[in-house]
């Protein structure tokens, strides 16, 4: 089981589609060596180290947390259904209310496409707000995707700069 790591006044909450069967089998977000996340954080500026997947509660003492869209571990995020996703945004939104980060990142624009029920939204920061918390997309960092790790980085430190200073 692969818990949520959250707490009041973060800088943002990264959300991911759902955990694969390396996060679910180990615990822990992110955990599969081929996902991205942790390296483009850090290389972000997010964090002062890159954090290993079992270090991942030290990341609400860097102003970040992290949560899913859905609990439900998947080899793909592919197998997600429509209607997980819906349920899951509801969750979400929630969760994002209860502990008001100043953003949320969503990570895949088709994820939030169909959680949020927004067609074709741009990368980068939404219209929508969940409260005052600020409501970003960003690439997701799969070892699945084929955008370039440079290209990842420089869509999350985007979001860091503009978030300002911890």
């Amino acid at each position: 089981m692969v818990h949520d790591i959250l707490a009041q006044g973060l800088r943002v909450v990264f959300c991911g589609i759902n955990p694969g069967l390396s996060s679910a089998h180990q615990g822990y977000h992110f955990a599969n060596p081929t996902n991205r996340f942790w390296k483009v954080i850090h290389l972000a500026g997010f964090t002062r180290k890159q954090l290993l997947p079992q270090e991942e509660e030290q990341l609400t003492e860097t102003g970040c947390g992290i949560t899913a869209l859905v609990a439900r571990p998947t080899v793909s995020a592919a197998e997600v259904t429509r209607e997980e996703l819906r349920a899951g945004g509801e969750v979400l939104k929630e969760k994002i209310l209860a502990c008001r980060p100043q953003a949320l990142a969503i990570l895949g624009k088709q994820a939030f496409s169909e959680a949020f029920g927004v067609r074709n939204p741009p990368w980068g920061k939404q219209d929508i707000t969940l409260g005052d918390t600020q409501v970003w997309i960003l690439p997701n960092t799969s070892g699945l995707s084929r955008i370039k790790l440079d290209e990842l980085v420089s869509a999350y430190r985007a979001m860091n700069d503009a978030l300002g200073p911890r």
